[in-house]
């Protein structure tokens, strides 16, 4: 070991991340057991899942299908000619004391995915996308009390895909960039839902230091199984200090396996890191290898789901929203999927953003509801926009009367229904509104603001606006009702 201390301070980080994502079939992915989160422990469960003597592996084809689009969205090169691996150790979790995973001929090489940071854009290579199962869960009483620990099966056998990218992170911000960014991608594509508290979603990170960008790579650590954006940041953070505090004080870094305790800030130690030969892999001879045909590949890349950079420069260029509620929608794909089916039924781009970013969002809130759960389907909320901007009902009425209206009812009365049961249809009838406006010009109320318009001060018309709005409770259209107002006030400073 080195005694010299050494000046780290300036010493750039290096890291590149291991993302294991669960797709969403609903079987595994060698059996025809349920995926199902959150069941009895050990009740999804199968002799080919358990490992037992003489049960074979069938390929489930949906997972594949779906790793192909996840690998195509991350531009990845496909290989034609695929095959599978037995990685062998032997976990309490594993009870084959193999995983049928991916080696030397992984599907899909040579992606990359593009991260934005602080305004600024960064290519992130991506090594290599496979396919493999996961392990089991073991379960520990945590009480302190000494009880038993078990292990829970129904994860053995559900469907991953690992993404593993090139070491070309430099920054904690840039790994959750990174995984913020993948997430997303894998949610639009849906072929995973992203839920990193039910495991759907895990991250392992290789972290090391170096002195500048040009000095070759040193020892790197693992950390495993991350599981929030959030932990992926503070973790990759604490690994960077504990290893410049360990090259400052002369000593080295050892190759190792370690875990983030999300709660203490803590890491740990938990294993030396394996290299590929202690797996010991070799083909698995149960499995038949896998044939890519240009025609499949094809129509997967056909099949593809519009990604959230092509959703955002659409929303920008052809639409015309302005920055903030693009990315917005963008960002939450149920609020973008839900703006997409107000559009189908004629709502004006504009419009349909403007009530779902600020008019509706309060009310929602309020009730600790959201729009998948408000029970207003997108095309009864369109009819209510429809309602606005053909003038038959004006914006402070839908907001303040008929979508909680709507709300109460969980979506079972429609806008139509409720102008019409309560009366709230707007006044546009020329005649109508020219009388109302009369009766406003001539209440007490109205007199001094009238004198003072009649002496010069046009900036009174908005408050003589604002009573004639008043008058009409709502239910007047307000520009029929200014440019008639203006147009009377004209005549009577001309008489």
């Amino acid at each position: 070991m080195s005694s010299v201390a050494i000046d780290t301070r300036n010493w750039v980080p290096v890291m590149g991340l291991e993302v294991h994502a669960q797709l969403l079939t609903n079987t595994k992915l060698f059996c025809g057991c349920p995926t199902g989160f959150g069941k009895a422990p050990n009740t999804q469960v199968c002799p080919v899942c358990l490992g037992l003597p003489g049960s074979l592996p069938v390929m489930n084809g949906k997972a594949f299908e779906f790793a192909l689009k996840a690998a195509l969205a991350l531009n990845c090169k496909i290989a034609a000619f695929t095959k599978w691996d037995r990685k062998n150790y032997y976990y309490p979790d594993l009870p084959k004391n193999y995983q049928i995973s991916q080696f030397d001929l992984p599907f899909a090489t040579q992606g990359y995915l593009d991260i934005d940071v602080a305004g600024r854009s960064k290519r992130i290579g991506i090594t290599r996308v496979h396919v493999e199962e996961d392990a089991g869960k073991l379960l520990h009483d945590e009480s302190g009390a000494g009880g038993e620990s078990g292990v829970d099966l129904n994860r053995a056998g559900t469907p991953l895909i690992e993404i593993v990218s090139e070491p070309d992170l430099r920054t904690p911000a840039e790994a959750r960039a990174y995984m913020g960014k993948l997430a997303q991608l894998l949610e639009y594509l849906g072929v995973c839902d992203g839920n990193m508290q039910e495991g759907s979603l895990r991250c392992d990170a290789n972290v090391s230091i170096r002195e500048n960008d040009f000095a070759p790579f040193r020892t790197r650590r693992e950390i495993k199984n991350m599981n929030s954006f959030r932990f992926v940041e503070a973790a990759i953070t604490r690994e960077i200090e504990e290893q410049k505090e360990i090259y400052a004080n002369g000593g080295t870094v050892t190759q190792s396996t370690r875990l983030f305790n999300g709660q203490t800030g803590e890491i740990r130690t938990m294993r030396s890191k394996e290299e590929a030969s202690d797996y010991r892999y070799f083909p698995e001879p149960d499995l038949p290898p896998v044939r890519l045909t240009a025609a499949y590949i094809e129509r997967a890349k056909s099949g593809l789901a519009e990604l959230p950079d092509a959703r955002l420069t659409r929303y920008l260029e052809q639409l015309k929203l302005n920055e903030k509620d693009a990315d917005v929608l963008v960002e939450h794909k149920e609020l973008g999927d839900y703006f997409e089916e107000m559009l189908k039924h004629g709502v004006p781009a504009k419009a349909a953003a403007n009530w779902i970013m600020s008019d509706a969002q309060g009310l929602l809130k309020d009730r600790h509801k959201t729009l998948a759960t408000c029970g207003i389907s997108p095309a009864r909320m369109a009819e209510l926009l429809n309602l606005i901007e053909g003038g038959t009902l004006s914006r402070a009425t839908a907001k303040e009367k008929v979508f909680p209206a709507m709300l109460d009812s969980e979506g079972k009365k429609n806008a139509a229904d409720l102008v019409q049961e309560q009366g709230l249809a707007q006044v546009s009838d020329s005649s109508a509104i020219a009388a109302r406006i009369d009766e406003v010009l001539k209440s007490p109320g109205c007199q001094k603001l009238l004198q003072d318009y009649l002496s010069g001060k046009d900036v009174v018309v908005n408050a003589i606006f604002g009573q004639c709005m008043k008058a009409f409770q709502g239910q007047g259209n307000p520009g029929v009702i200014r440019l008639q107002l203006e147009e009377k006030l004209r005549t009577l400073k001309g008489a």
